[in-house]
């Protein structure tokens, strides 16, 4: 029970534990949890950023979050560590009991409420740092509101101001006041421009408080507003007092304007209202131009005064607004300014108007007087006697005269024109009309007598100048002939070529202007014979004819012979010149020759004869020259020239030389072509050893090969192909043996090796071919005959490829395409030429074959054959056809290469020289010479390379060049342009050193008058009044004088260089005659200043100046006695040249004083003269002259002495420094450094060799030194015996220095030859131990390239190590001549050798070993290569026959198509070749056992399944494509179908056509459309037979597909068939449209033509013509009747138009209208015209009656008027008889009177009118009745006929005004009334 207990109470304890635990884990959780939830809501709440927006608002969240922190926060904290402490007490007692450990839920981890709390503290810092960013924020913009309040205000107190001071104006009265008005505005103006910066930024700083969302942002937005409202309004009131004040300104310029122009006219007005009209032509025509300048003036005001009246009259006008000033005062200023400038033009009239009348009286006056002063100097002139000295006076006097005559015709003409004005002023009346006579008549008078002197005077000049010319030209031709005579008579015949040839040109000129002066000669026979007959028979005239006659025969025959001369004088001198220049060449060449041995090497064999065969061209050319010489000798002797002993023996000399030299030549050519055959045959002996190893190797290879069918015939082609090379080494063993017994015999000390090496060739050879004849043994017949035909397939694809090549057209472009073009021609010539050899055995072959054979594949074989020939000789020629035009296109781009550079060398030169300008200075002038030698000299370099270009192209042309024409365009234009350079070079370079001669002499005259000038300041120096210091001016002038005579030389040498300059540049003789006259000039006025300067100071003072200058020299001879006494000679060299130099300055002070003695004789006299001289001047004179001799001697005795005594010291100082000069270079030659390797060696003979060069250059010194030791040692010195000693010093130094350095130069030279071996011992050791290590290496190849760059390599090496043979041979031959010569390191030089030999032979071995491990590794790469190429390739093929692309269109499947077919063609030909190639070489790989067999037959296996894959996929695609291509054929054909039929459609033209003939053209074109669609119906149907075929093909999405692209095709061909149809219709109604329209336009036109012919009809003048009128009018109407037809066609077109609903309605309704109209209108016209027509008929009816009866009436009149009643009886009866007849008479005309009398119809037609007029004007005014209405109803009320016009046609119309104008109509009853008032009288 107590066990029971005790384990009851653990139970409970546990139980309590576990549940107080339970307990504590739900406390923990809960607490968890709301922790948690407390920290994510604080975490929003924090995160929160939607601030107060104010400060206010932003300080309490501020604080509301401080107190977050520090009340809020800390609980929460202080909670999360008892959490903590609460989990570590769970966990703690639940381990206590062994329990397991409690673990929070995911997110109540003590991790979870920590990264909680992490997050709440960033969260607490974010919202930390945003509260106190926004607090800032708000503090800134509470800051930035007071800123805008604090500027607000301010802003808004200026703008207020403003506002007042704009808004005053007070602008003033005048032009001053408103200007300054102005500047003040602007000055306002400026102010406040600059002001807005202020009020732009407070606005700134209220968008900046808007922009960050200020609180109290609507108060500072309603400011701002204000502010720039005010700112506005400001703007809008200095912008309208701107405006008033530039209207003031305005009117006030305006205003000014105009008082200026008043002031002007008041100004102008006083001149014009001046008197002064002239007195004299000069006067008035002054007067006359300034009046034209005040008129120009006046006209000039006229703009400003219309300007500023335009400009016052903008102010006057009525306009609203602002007004500167009352508009009456401005209208008034302008009226009187307008009324100013008016009386201004005015009497600017009236004055030139009496100034134009002055002057013509004094133009007459003063042209008189000029006429009379010209006929008085003529006639001074014209009455001499002088008719000319010689000829240039005649001619000049003759000349003179016809001037005179030309000036005189012009001056008739002038004298008539003044004559003409004279007497229009004599007619007019002038006041001076007597005078005007006078001065007329005396002028004519003397104008007379002055043409009667002219014709005399041309009379005799004229006989003068022919006696003269005569005269002239018979002493030119004399003159003529003595220079030619003196020409042609010389002996000068050149002393060489050149100079002869210009000899030769020079007479050939000669002779061609002798041969050209006989006609001259002629001219003056015919010129004798025109001169007077005293003159032309006279014995002078005859004897000069006769004379000039006989020296032109001498002068033509001496000219012959000094040709002939000449000639023979120039073939001479060529024929030496060629000779010698063959000499020369042939010298410089046996120099060469003799001086050249024959080589060892190859390659210096090789250059040596490349250098032979570059001699061969050089003697042809020689030889040519040779035999050129000696045909011109032989030519010289035969015609017996004068030299003929010379020469023969120059030819002699010639030939032998020649032939000497050619025997030279051959003489080294053979030693060369001996020693260069010995080694081509020890070459061509290893090639061909190696040739024949190579070809045993291959035929033993072919053990393995099986004995099948395969096997045999890989076995055949590899032995048949090697017959050709066999047989090639054959011929080559033959040669090879003829060469050798050759070689042995010419060089007999190497026979040995020459036969030893053939005999280790045939040795090999018989190898070879014992192996050859076993394995062609073992071998049958049986595959010749296929082996045949594969080459033969073989090469006649060879043959077919060839001719495609070589029949290529293609023409190079450019000079590497040309070489490339040649390199490949070339090539195939040489594949020609190697398959020669084939062509030949497979023609053998062939005809063995089918020889006897009748079986038709054997006749196909034979034709074969044929062809094969065939295309064998045709492909020689082709190649040659080819080479020859390439050749020609290769030659024709080296030309083009050239000419670029030609022209590129020419262009640069023309540059040059077309900017090169002449400078201005003599440095300038230099280097311009300098550097246009400089081009010069490149001209010369360049000359040649023209020159070479110029003959390549020359020759080009004459071979025939394809391209000829180019180049011969190319060649003259480079030539052109290359003379033309030459000569514009050589004219600048003379131009240039004309420029410089120039430039020099320039500057000599600039500084000779700068000297003169200085000198001259100093001539004019007259400060020399005071006596105090005259002396002392007269000594300083006296020197100045006698600088002047010293530099006089200059002046003349200038002058002297002048006078040269203008001799050789005559164009520059006016600048320099200019210079030379100012220099002189400038000299002689320095003379004549200097002279009188003398003068003046002589004269000043001259007895004193006389006793001064005694007594000067007095005390200077004085001193210099003094001098000269002195006992100092010079202790050295130095003070003895300082003495000399001293008594130099007293001899030139003594030739000084010298003149001032002869002046003072000078002075002596004058002083006598003047009297002023006396017996104590003499003396003086004559003491000093006295001393002045006495000093002379001694003054040279002084020098003589000195120039000993410095000749002596110069001798000491030379053998001195001669001791000296040896000892320093002693130690040199004596040293015993011979060098420790060959650089030092090298140096130290360097060193040696200059001093030799330096004793041997002392040398002329040293015996200068012994030549004047002769002359010191002959002189009696002390010194003699110290001179010898030192001489005899310096013999044993120089001879000792000498020998030393002679025996140092051999020691040096047995050093140098010992370190030279050495060198060149140690250069091969690391030579071959660098290539042992190379030939060492393990390294393998790791690609093909790689390891044909490793063989290449190796090559090189192997031909390296071959080549260093020599340098080992030439080792060892130096050695040996070393050691034979017993030098003292032989011992040495031995061993060393014999290490070099070693080292070389196992080189040599190593060699050999790595070239046959690198030719396996590369035939195993090359196949690798071959497999991997072939596999990528067939990848690429599988990548495009297993593609998946169909096609997208027809033409994109068709491309796909044909690309595949062409793809699977090309693959299956070259896939399967190369395959098989592959498959080949592969089994020559593992026949051959190589080392990686395995992996060469897996190669194979691999590439042979890919080939079957390939195969495979391209069948399929194959099929693919075709189905792809009938689908897209229809689809393509549908669209094709469909694209045709809507462009059919859209070409169907919606153009109905511009009139009848287009329409005709359309319908034709139309009907053509309608042919072309028939065939598309063919195609539509075809189309349909495709669908149904598809469709049934095709299913799904396909078929709907093909059905749908036929229903498009239907429908659109429906559509076009439709529209085709409507078309048509619309065309047909188009045409008639036009069809009526047409009739419409001729009726218009025609009914037009006939108004016009009625309204155009001519008035008539009596009655026949307005009858022949009417007749005509009633033919018009006749034509109107004939048209009634075509009226009622027209008409009846138009209705049946209207009536089937044309689309044109409209239009054909209003042409039916206008033509009615129209036709109504003329037939009103043409009865208008009728009435009209009868009315004039009756008038003119009338008038003819009247006219009638008028002249009956006049012919009574004077029976009726007669008085006479008869003196008889009878009378009085006749008279009564004659009364009766008379009265009868009367009584038969009263009917015709009547008729007149009665009213005609115009009359009663007026009647009528006045009628109605008056009852119009009776009734009251009528109503609104249209007249348009009354027309209307008066037409409807006419009946029409059919014709149109009214049914009473026959009665007439009295609608007179309908008709007639009333103007025309008032005249003609005027007319009738008049006539009917004169029958009236006449009848009274």
């Amino acid at each position: 029970m107590k066990a029971l207990k005790v384990e009851g109470k653990r139970i409970g304890k546990v139980l309590d534990n576990a549940i107080e635990t339970e307990k504590m884990i739900e406390k923990y959780e809960s607490l968890a949890s709301d922790l948690l939830e407390w920290i994510e809501q604080t975490i929003i709440i924090l995160n929160n950023r939607k601030f107060a927006n104010s400060l206010v608002g932003v300080q309490q969240q501020l604080q509301a979050f401080n107190t977050y922190r520090t009340v809020e926060k800390p609980p929460k904290f202080t909670e999360k560590g008892n959490l903590e402490v609460l989990l570590f007490t769970i966990q703690s007692k639940m381990r206590a009991n062994n329990q397991k450990v409690y673990t929070p839920r995911e997110g109540k981890l003590i991790s979870d409420i920590n990264k909680a709390w992490e997050r709440l503290e960033k969260a607490e810092h974010e919202r930390e740092l945003a509260l106190r960013t926004e607090l800032i924020r708000q503090e800134k913009l509470e800051q930035l509101a007071r800123r805008f309040d604090r500027k607000a205000a301010m802003r808004e107190t200026w703008l207020s101001e403003n506002q007042r001071l704009v808004s005053q104006d007070n602008f003033g009265f005048d032009l001053q006041a408103v200007e300054a008005a102005t500047k003040k505005h602007e000055a306002i103006e400026t102010d406040i421009a600059a002001y807005e910066e202020r009020v732009q930024a407070v606005v700134s700083v209220a968008k900046e408080m808007e922009t960050e969302n200020y609180h109290d942002i609507k108060r500072i937005t309603a400011r701002k507003d204000n502010v720039i409202r005010l700112w506005e309004y400001l703007l809008e009131l200095l912008k309208a007092r701107r405006l008033r004040l530039e209207l003031n300104l305005g009117l006030q310029r305006v205003f000014q304007e105009m008082l200026y122009i008043m002031d002007w006219m008041d100004e102008m007005k006083m001149l014009l209202l001046s008197q002064d009209y002239g007195k004299h032509l000069l006067g008035v025509e002054d007067l006359l131009q300034k009046h034209a300048l005040v008129e120009a003036d006046i006209s000039i005001q006229a703009d400003r005064v219309r300007n500023v009246n335009r400009n016052a009259q903008k102010f006057a006008d009525d306009m609203e607004g602002y007004k500167p000033c009352d508009p009456q005062i401005i209208r008034d200023r302008v009226a009187h300014m307008d009324f100013c400038y008016q009386e201004l033009s005015q009497l600017a009239a009236e004055r030139r108007a009496r100034l134009e009348e002055s002057r013509r009286l004094w133009k007459f006056f003063w042209e008189m007087a000029e006429e009379e002063g010209w006929i008085r100097e003529k006639e001074q002139i014209l009455s001499s006697e002088d008719y000319g000295k010689d000829l240039t006076g005649a001619l000049r006097l003759l000349s003179q005269h016809k001037a005179f005559e030309d000036e005189m015709s012009g001056r008739a003409a002038h004298l008539q024109q003044t004559i003409r004005q004279g007497e229009e002023l004599v007619a007019n009346g002038h006041f001076g009309a007597d005078k005007i006579k006078e001065r007329i008549q005396d002028i004519q008078e003397q104008w007379a007598a002055l043409e009667r002197l002219s014709a005399v005077r041309k009379a005799r000049l004229q006989e003068a100048c022919n006696q003269h010319q005569f005269q002239a030209d018979a002493d030119d031709m004399d003159t003529w002939m003595l220079d030619v005579l003196r020409i042609v008579s010389s002996v000068d015949v050149g002393h060489d070529e050149f100079s002869t040839q210009a000899l030769v040109k020079k007479h050939k000129d000669v002779a061609e202007e002798i041969a050209s002066y006989r006609p001259v000669i002629e001219a003056l026979h015919e010129q004798a014979a025109t001169l007077p007959p005293e003159k032309a028979n006279s014995e002078e005239v005859q004897s000069r004819l006769a004379g000039i006659e006989e020296r032109y025969k001498e002068v033509v025959e001496l000219t012959r012979l000094r040709k002939q001369a000449l000639q023979d004088a120039l073939a001479l001198y060529k024929m030496l010149s060629e000779a010698s220049a063959c000499e020369v060449w042939i010298d410089e060449k046996e120099q060469w020759l003799n001086s050249m041995d024959i080589p060892e090497k190859l390659e210096d064999l090789e250059v040596v004869q490349h250098r032979f065969e570059s001699l061969e061209p050089e003697m042809n050319n020689q030889a040519s020259r040779v035999a050129v010489v000696n045909q011109v000798a032989r030519q010289l002797i035969h015609s017996g020239h004068p030299s003929e002993k010379e020469i023969k023996a120059q030819q002699d000399k010639l030939n032998t030389r020649w032939s000497q030299f050619r025997d030279l030549v051959d003489q080294k050519k053979d030693s060369l072509s001996s020693a260069l055959g010995v080694q081509n045959y020890h070459l061509e002996c290893n090639e061909t050893k190696s040739w024949i190893k190579e070809k045993t190797k291959v035929i033993e290879s072919t053990q393995e090969l099986g004995n099948d069918l395969a096997g045999v015939m890989a076995l055949q082609r590899k032995l048949t192909g090697m017959e050709r090379d066999l047989a090639a080494i054959e011929d080559k063993l033959g040669d090879l043996g003829k060469e050798a017994e050759r070689l042995a015999s010419e060089h007999p000390e190497q026979s040995d090796a020459i036969k030893g090496r053939l005999a280790e060739i045939t040795g090999v050879w018989d190898e070879m071919k014992d192996t050859m004849k076993n394995r062609e043994e073992s071998l049958g017949e049986a595959s010749k005959l296929q082996q045949f035909l594969r080459e033969l397939d073989d090469f006649q694809s060879w043959l077919s490829r060839t001719q495609t090549a070589i029949a290529s057209e293609d023409m190079p472009n450019t000079l590497a395409e040309a070489e490339k073009l040649l390199t490949q021609h070339e090539n195939i010539k040489n594949e020609i030429h190697n398959y020669e050899e084939d062509y030949q055995k497979m023609r053998d072959m062939g005809e063995m074959v089918t020889q006897g054979q009748t079986d038709a594949q054997y006749m196909f074989l034979r034709q074969r054959l044929q062809a094969l020939d065939t295309g064998w000789n045709e492909l020689h020629k082709m190649w040659e056809n080819r080479q020859n035009l390439l050749s020609q296109s290769h030659a024709y781009q080296l030309f083009l290469r050239d000419t670029k550079q030609a022209e590129a060398f020419l262009n640069n030169q023309e540059y040059v020289l077309a900017h090169t300008e002449m400078p201005t200075t003599l440095e300038g002038a230099e280097a311009a010479i300098k550097k246009q030698e400089d081009f010069m000299t490149t001209l010369d370099a360049n000359e040649e390379k023209i020159s070479g270009v110029l003959d390549t192209g020359r020759r080009l042309v004459t071979d025939g060049n394809i391209n000829a024409e180019r180049i011969q365009e190319k060649v003259d234009s480079i030539d052109q342009r290359h003379k033309k350079n030459r000569a514009a070079a050589s004219e600048l370079l003379t131009r240039l050193k004309d420029n410089r001669d120039l430039q020099k002499f320039l500057q000599d005259c600039q500084e000779l008058s700068l000297w003169i000038n200085e000198k001259m300041l100093t001539a004019q120096d007259m400060s020399y009044d005071e006596a105090r210091n005259l002396h002392s001016k007269w000594l300083k002038h006296q020197a100045f004088m006698a600088e002047l005579q010293s530099n006089k030389e200059w002046l003349d040498k200038i002058d002297k260089d002048g006078q040269a300059l203008m001799a050789e540049k005559p164009e520059t003789e006016a600048m320099v005659k200019e210079k030379l006259a100012s220099l002189t000039t400038m000299w002689q006025d320095l003379e004549s200043t200097t002279q009188a300067k003398a003068k003046c100071l002589f004269d000043a003072n001259k007895a004193e100046l006389f006793t001064q200058s005694c007594a000067d020299l007095d005390k200077w001879l004085a001193g210099l006695d003094g001098q000269l006494q002195s006992d100092d000679y010079g202790k050295d060299l130095t003070s003895v040249n300082i003495l000399l130099k001293k008594q130099q300055i007293l001899e030139s002070q003594v030739e000084v004083r010298q003149k001032e003695v002869e002046e003072l004789q000078g002075q002596s006299q004058a002083l006598s003269q003047e009297g002023k001289g006396s017996d104590e001047t003499d003396g003086q004179r004559i003491s000093v002259e006295k001393k002045f001799q006495s000093l002379q001697a001694p003054l040279k005795k002084r020098r003589d002495i000195l120039m000993a005594s410095r000749e002596i010291h110069q001798f000491n100082r030379d053998v001195e420094d001669e001791i000296l000069w040896v000892e320093e270079r002693m130690p040199l030659a004596t040293s015993t450094d011979h060098g420790h390797n060959l650089q030092t060696v090298q140096l130290l003979i360097k060193k040696n060799q200059t001093l030799q060069k330096e004793i041997q250059g002392h040398q002329p010194r040293y015996d200068d030194i012994f030549e004047r030791s002769q002359h010191v040692l002959r002189e009696d010195s002390p010194t003699a015996e110290l001179i010898r000693q030192r001489l005899a010093g310096l013999t044993a130094l120089w001879e000792q220095i000498r020998k030393e350095t002679e025996k140092r130069h051999t020691r040096l030279s047995e050093a140098h030859e010992a370190q030279q071996y050495y060198f060149d011992a140690a250069e091969a050791e690391a030579w071959m131990s660098e290539q042992e290590l190379y030939m060492m290496l393990e390294e393998k190849a790791k690609d093909e390239q790689s390891s044909v760059a490793m063989l290449k390599k190796h090559q090189i090496l192997e031909q390296a190590v071959e080549d260093y043979a020599d340098t080992v041979h030439q080792l060892s031959s130096t050695s040996r001549g070393l050691v034979a010569a017993e030098h003292p390191d032989s011992e040495r030089i031995g061993m060393r050798q014999s290490q070099v030999d070693k080292l070389y032979a196992g080189l040599k071995d190593l060699s050999e070993e790595r070239r046959g491990k690198l030719d396996e590794r590369l035939r195993l790469f090359q196949l690798n290569r071959e497999v991997d190429d072939l596999e990528q390739w067939i990848a690429e093929r599988e990548v495009v026959a297993g593609s998946h692309e169909l096609g997208q269109d027809y033409e994109h499947v068709t491309m796909l198509q044909e690309r595949f077919r062409e793809f699977a063609r090309d693959t299956g030909t070259i896939g399967q070749e190369r395959v098989d190639t592959v498959n080949r070489q592969a089994d020559e790989l593992i026949n051959g056992g190589h080392a990686d067999a395995a992996t060469v037959a897996e190669w194979k296996d691999g590439l042979n399944e890919a080939w079957a894959d390939l195969l495979e996929l391209i069948d399929t695609r194959t099929q693919i494509l075709a189905a792809s291509y009938e689908l897209h054929k229809f689809y393509h054909d549908a669209k094709e179908i469909l694209n045709r039929i809507l462009d059919k459609h859209k070409k169907l033209p919606e153009e109905l056509g511009r009139d009848q003939n287009t329409v005709e053209t359309l319908q034709r074109m139309h009907t053509t459309f309608q042919h072309d669609i028939q065939a598309l119906g063919t195609q539509v149907r075809q189309l349909q037979e495709d669908a149904v075929r598809l469709q049934s093909a095709y299913a799904g999405d396909k078929a709907d597909d093909i059905q749908k692209r036929e229903g498009e095709v239907l429908e659109a061909w429906k559509n076009l068939l439709e529209a085709a149809e409507g078309r048509r219709l619309k065309l047909s109604d188009t045409g008639d449209k036009f069809r009526f329209f047409s009739m419409v336009r001729d009726l218009m036109l025609w009914m037009e033509d006939v108004i016009r012919l009625i309204e155009a009809q001519e008035k008539p003048r009596d009655v026949s013509s307005v009858e022949l009128l009417m007749n005509n009018h009633q033919g018009i109407k006749a034509e109107i009747d004939a048209r009634n037809d075509s009226f009622t066609a027209c008409i009846e077109l138009g209705k049946a138009l209207l009536a089937r609903k044309h689309y044109a309605s409209e239009e054909i309704k209003e042409k039916l209208l206008q033509l009615t109209d129209k036709r109504k209108d003329m037939i009103d016209k043409w009865e208008d015209r009728w009435e009209w027509l009868r009315l004039v008929l009756e008038v003119h009816q009338f008038s003819r009656d009247a006219g009638v009866a008028e002249a009956w009436l006049l012919g009574q009149d004077p029976y009726l008027s007669s008085r006479e009643i008869g003196q008889s009886v009878d009378e009085v009866e006749k008279l009564i008889k004659r009364h009766e007849a008379f009265e009868k008479s009367a009584a038969t005309w009263e009917e015709r009177f009547a008729a007149l009398e009665r009213l005609t119809t115009m009359e009663l037609l007026e009647v009528r009118r006045m009628q109605e007029e008056e009852e119009k004007k009776r009734q009251p005014p009528p109503s609104e009745a249209q007249p348009g209405d009354a027309a209307a109803q008066r037409r409807e009320g006419e009946p029409v006929s059919q014709n149109g016009l009214p049914s009473d046609q026959e009665s007439p119309r009295l609608d007179a005004p309908a008709v007639l104008s009333p103007q025309l109509l008032m005249l003609l009853l005027l007319y009738v009334v008049i006539y009917k008032l004169t029958l009236w009288n006449m009848n009274a």
